[in-house]
Protein backbone atom coordinates (compact mmCIF):
# COMPACT_ATOMS: atom_id res chain seq x y z
CA UNK A 1 0.00 0.00 0.00
CA UNK A 2 2.86 2.39 0.80
CA UNK A 3 4.03 2.13 -2.82
CA UNK A 4 0.63 3.02 -4.29
CA UNK A 5 -0.48 6.53 -5.10
CA UNK A 6 -2.93 8.18 -2.73
CA UNK A 7 -5.36 11.06 -3.40
CA UNK A 8 -3.33 13.47 -1.30
CA UNK A 9 -0.35 12.99 -3.64
CA UNK A 10 -2.32 14.94 -6.27
CA UNK A 11 -4.09 17.55 -4.15
CA UNK A 12 -3.09 20.72 -2.30
CA UNK A 13 -1.46 19.88 1.03
CA UNK A 14 -3.58 21.31 3.91
CA UNK A 15 -0.64 21.40 6.32
CA UNK A 16 1.54 23.38 3.91
CA UNK A 17 2.04 27.11 4.57
CA UNK A 18 1.20 27.77 0.92
CA UNK A 19 -1.97 25.65 0.92
CA UNK A 20 -4.14 28.62 -0.05
CA UNK A 21 -1.83 29.42 -2.96
CA UNK A 22 -2.06 25.81 -4.12
CA UNK A 23 -5.84 26.00 -4.03
CA UNK A 24 -5.83 29.29 -5.95
CA UNK A 25 -3.64 27.68 -8.62
CA UNK A 26 -6.01 24.71 -8.85
CA UNK A 27 -9.01 27.02 -9.19
CA UNK A 28 -7.27 29.10 -11.83
CA UNK A 29 -6.70 25.99 -13.94
CA UNK A 30 -10.24 24.74 -13.29
CA UNK A 31 -11.73 28.05 -14.42
CA UNK A 32 -10.53 27.36 -17.96
CA UNK A 33 -12.12 23.91 -18.19
CA UNK A 34 -15.37 23.88 -20.23
CA UNK A 35 -18.67 22.94 -18.64
CA UNK A 36 -19.19 19.79 -20.69
CA UNK A 37 -15.88 18.40 -19.47
CA UNK A 38 -17.04 18.94 -15.89
CA UNK A 39 -20.25 17.06 -16.68
CA UNK A 40 -18.18 14.05 -17.70
CA UNK A 41 -15.72 14.34 -14.80
CA UNK A 42 -18.53 14.64 -12.26
CA UNK A 43 -20.42 11.73 -13.83
CA UNK A 44 -17.29 9.61 -13.64
CA UNK A 45 -16.79 10.64 -10.02
CA UNK A 46 -20.37 9.78 -9.06
CA UNK A 47 -19.94 6.39 -10.71
CA UNK A 48 -16.75 5.76 -8.72
CA UNK A 49 -18.38 6.88 -5.47
CA UNK A 50 -21.02 4.14 -5.75
CA UNK A 51 -18.33 1.62 -4.81
CA UNK A 52 -20.41 0.04 -1.99
CA UNK A 53 -22.84 -1.18 -4.67
CA UNK A 54 -20.07 -2.85 -6.65
CA UNK A 55 -18.72 -4.65 -3.60
CA UNK A 56 -22.24 -5.81 -2.80
CA UNK A 57 -22.61 -7.07 -6.38
CA UNK A 58 -19.41 -9.15 -6.20
CA UNK A 59 -20.57 -10.61 -2.91
CA UNK A 60 -23.77 -11.90 -4.52
CA UNK A 61 -21.77 -14.32 -6.68
CA UNK A 62 -21.88 -17.97 -5.68
CA UNK A 63 -18.58 -19.53 -4.70
CA UNK A 64 -16.63 -16.28 -4.48
CA UNK A 65 -18.55 -14.13 -2.01
CA UNK A 66 -16.96 -12.97 1.23
CA UNK A 67 -19.01 -14.90 3.78
CA UNK A 68 -17.73 -13.08 6.88
CA UNK A 69 -16.54 -9.68 5.57
CA UNK A 70 -13.01 -10.75 6.57
CA UNK A 71 -12.82 -14.19 5.00
CA UNK A 72 -9.27 -15.48 4.32
CA UNK A 73 -10.25 -17.05 0.99
CA UNK A 74 -8.44 -15.79 -2.11
CA UNK A 75 -11.70 -14.61 -3.69
CA UNK A 76 -12.69 -12.60 -0.62
CA UNK A 77 -9.23 -11.07 -0.30
CA UNK A 78 -9.30 -10.07 -3.96
CA UNK A 79 -12.65 -8.34 -3.60
CA UNK A 80 -11.55 -6.39 -0.53
CA UNK A 81 -8.23 -5.35 -2.07
CA UNK A 82 -9.93 -4.37 -5.33
CA UNK A 83 -12.40 -2.22 -3.39
CA UNK A 84 -9.54 -0.66 -1.39
CA UNK A 85 -7.76 0.36 -4.58
CA UNK A 86 -10.93 1.61 -6.25
CA UNK A 87 -11.84 3.69 -3.20
CA UNK A 88 -9.06 6.15 -4.04
CA UNK A 89 -10.69 7.01 -7.37
CA UNK A 90 -13.90 8.56 -6.10
CA UNK A 91 -11.99 10.09 -3.21
CA UNK A 92 -9.53 12.07 -5.34
CA UNK A 93 -12.13 13.11 -7.92
CA UNK A 94 -14.55 14.26 -5.21
CA UNK A 95 -11.95 16.36 -3.42
CA UNK A 96 -10.72 17.86 -6.67
CA UNK A 97 -14.24 18.85 -7.69
CA UNK A 98 -14.88 20.34 -4.24
CA UNK A 99 -11.69 22.42 -4.35
CA UNK A 100 -12.32 23.59 -7.91
CA UNK A 101 -15.32 25.75 -7.02
CA UNK A 102 -16.94 24.71 -10.31
CA UNK A 103 -19.33 22.08 -9.00
CA UNK A 104 -22.57 22.13 -6.99
CA UNK A 105 -21.31 19.64 -4.44
CA UNK A 106 -24.58 19.23 -2.54
CA UNK A 107 -26.32 18.17 -5.74
CA UNK A 108 -23.47 15.74 -6.36
CA UNK A 109 -23.79 14.32 -2.85
CA UNK A 110 -27.54 13.85 -3.28
CA UNK A 111 -26.91 12.05 -6.56
CA UNK A 112 -24.31 9.77 -4.98
CA UNK A 113 -26.65 8.87 -2.13
CA UNK A 114 -29.49 8.21 -4.57
CA UNK A 115 -27.28 6.02 -6.74
CA UNK A 116 -26.00 3.93 -3.84
CA UNK A 117 -29.53 3.65 -2.49
CA UNK A 118 -30.86 2.51 -5.87
CA UNK A 119 -28.14 -0.07 -6.45
CA UNK A 120 -27.67 -1.54 -9.92
CA UNK A 121 -28.87 -4.45 -12.01
CA UNK A 122 -25.96 -5.94 -13.98
CA UNK A 123 -28.10 -9.00 -14.81
CA UNK A 124 -25.43 -11.33 -13.47
CA UNK A 125 -27.85 -13.24 -11.22
CA UNK A 126 -25.63 -15.07 -8.67
CA UNK A 127 -23.46 -16.60 -11.38
CA UNK A 128 -19.70 -16.00 -11.08
CA UNK A 129 -19.22 -16.65 -14.79
CA UNK A 130 -21.71 -13.89 -15.60
CA UNK A 131 -20.22 -11.66 -12.91
CA UNK A 132 -16.63 -11.80 -14.08
CA UNK A 133 -17.54 -11.45 -17.75
CA UNK A 134 -19.34 -8.27 -16.66
CA UNK A 135 -16.40 -6.91 -14.65
CA UNK A 136 -13.96 -7.62 -17.49
CA UNK A 137 -15.96 -5.41 -19.84
CA UNK A 138 -16.73 -2.78 -17.22
CA UNK A 139 -13.12 -2.22 -16.19
CA UNK A 140 -12.21 -1.65 -19.83
CA UNK A 141 -15.01 0.91 -20.13
CA UNK A 142 -13.74 2.88 -17.13
CA UNK A 143 -10.17 2.63 -18.42
CA UNK A 144 -11.25 4.24 -21.70
CA UNK A 145 -13.30 6.94 -19.97
CA UNK A 146 -10.64 8.02 -17.48
CA UNK A 147 -7.90 7.69 -20.09
CA UNK A 148 -9.72 10.06 -22.42
CA UNK A 149 -10.43 12.59 -19.67
CA UNK A 150 -6.69 12.48 -18.89
CA UNK A 151 -5.81 13.11 -22.54
CA UNK A 152 -8.23 16.02 -22.78
CA UNK A 153 -6.96 17.53 -19.52
CA UNK A 154 -3.46 17.52 -21.01
CA UNK A 155 -4.77 19.29 -24.11
CA UNK A 156 -6.46 21.90 -21.89
CA UNK A 157 -3.22 22.57 -20.01
CA UNK A 158 -4.10 21.03 -16.64
CA UNK A 159 -1.29 18.56 -15.88
CA UNK A 160 -2.56 17.78 -12.38
CA UNK A 161 -6.01 16.78 -13.60
CA UNK A 162 -4.36 14.80 -16.39
CA UNK A 163 -2.17 12.92 -13.92
CA UNK A 164 -5.14 12.25 -11.64
CA UNK A 165 -7.30 10.79 -14.40
CA UNK A 166 -4.32 8.97 -15.90
CA UNK A 167 -3.53 7.18 -12.66
CA UNK A 168 -7.15 6.12 -12.29
CA UNK A 169 -7.12 4.82 -15.87
CA UNK A 170 -3.94 2.86 -15.18
CA UNK A 171 -5.55 1.22 -12.14
CA UNK A 172 -8.60 0.30 -14.20
CA UNK A 173 -6.34 -1.19 -16.85
CA UNK A 174 -4.65 -3.45 -14.32
CA UNK A 175 -8.00 -4.50 -12.90
CA UNK A 176 -9.22 -5.27 -16.42
CA UNK A 177 -6.25 -7.59 -16.96
CA UNK A 178 -6.92 -9.37 -13.65
CA UNK A 179 -10.59 -9.95 -14.43
CA UNK A 180 -9.78 -11.09 -17.96
CA UNK A 181 -7.32 -13.63 -16.59
CA UNK A 182 -10.04 -14.97 -14.31
CA UNK A 183 -12.35 -15.37 -17.30
CA UNK A 184 -9.53 -16.96 -19.32
CA UNK A 185 -9.16 -19.53 -16.56
CA UNK A 186 -12.90 -20.19 -16.61
CA UNK A 187 -12.64 -20.95 -20.32
CA UNK A 188 -9.73 -23.32 -19.70
CA UNK A 189 -11.58 -25.26 -17.02
CA UNK A 190 -15.13 -25.10 -18.40
CA UNK A 191 -15.15 -23.99 -22.02
CA UNK A 192 -18.81 -24.76 -22.72
CA UNK A 193 -20.13 -23.18 -19.53
CA UNK A 194 -17.98 -20.10 -20.01
CA UNK A 195 -19.07 -19.66 -23.62
CA UNK A 196 -22.72 -19.92 -22.62
CA UNK A 197 -22.15 -17.31 -19.91
CA UNK A 198 -20.38 -15.01 -22.36
CA UNK A 199 -23.20 -15.39 -24.89
CA UNK A 200 -25.81 -14.71 -22.21
CA UNK A 201 -24.11 -11.50 -21.11
CA UNK A 202 -23.75 -10.31 -24.71
CA UNK A 203 -27.46 -10.84 -25.28
CA UNK A 204 -28.28 -8.97 -22.08
CA UNK A 205 -25.70 -6.30 -22.92
CA UNK A 206 -23.29 -4.79 -20.42
CA UNK A 207 -25.31 -2.41 -18.27
CA UNK A 208 -23.35 0.62 -17.10
CA UNK A 209 -22.99 0.62 -13.29
CA UNK A 210 -24.44 4.13 -12.87
CA UNK A 211 -27.51 3.51 -15.03
CA UNK A 212 -29.78 4.41 -12.09
CA UNK A 213 -28.09 7.79 -11.53
CA UNK A 214 -30.65 10.36 -10.34
CA UNK A 215 -30.30 13.76 -8.69
CA UNK A 216 -34.02 14.02 -7.92
CA UNK A 217 -34.35 17.12 -10.12
CA UNK A 218 -33.23 16.39 -13.68
CA UNK A 219 -36.24 14.29 -14.63
CA UNK A 220 -38.69 16.75 -13.11
CA UNK A 221 -37.07 19.70 -14.88
CA UNK A 222 -36.71 17.81 -18.15
CA UNK A 223 -39.79 15.59 -18.62
CA UNK A 224 -39.00 12.37 -20.40
CA UNK A 225 -35.26 12.83 -19.90
CA UNK A 226 -32.93 10.55 -17.97
CA UNK A 227 -29.89 11.89 -16.08
CA UNK A 228 -27.64 8.96 -16.94
CA UNK A 229 -28.66 9.06 -20.61
CA UNK A 230 -27.90 12.77 -20.79
CA UNK A 231 -24.55 12.28 -19.02
CA UNK A 232 -23.73 9.53 -21.52
CA UNK A 233 -24.67 11.80 -24.42
CA UNK A 234 -22.27 14.48 -23.18
CA UNK A 235 -19.51 11.89 -22.72
CA UNK A 236 -20.02 10.72 -26.30
CA UNK A 237 -20.10 14.25 -27.68
CA UNK A 238 -16.79 14.99 -25.95
CA UNK A 239 -15.37 11.71 -27.29
CA UNK A 240 -14.67 10.47 -23.78
CA UNK A 241 -16.72 7.29 -24.10
CA UNK A 242 -18.39 6.50 -27.39
CA UNK A 243 -20.53 3.83 -28.96
CA UNK A 244 -17.44 2.52 -30.72
CA UNK A 245 -15.77 1.98 -27.33
CA UNK A 246 -18.80 0.04 -26.12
Amino acid sequence: VEKLWQPQDLLPEPSSPDFEDQVRDLRARAANVPDDYWVVLVGDMITEEALPTYMAMLNTLDGVRDETASSPTAWAKWTRQWVAEENRHGDVLNKYCWLSGRVNMRAVEVTIQNLIGSGMNPQTENNPYFGFVYTSFQERATKYSHGNTARQATEMGDPIMATMCGRIAADEGRHEIAYQRIVDRFFELDTAGSMLAYAAMMRRQITMPAHLMDDGQHGASNPGRNLFADFSAVAEARQVYQAEDY
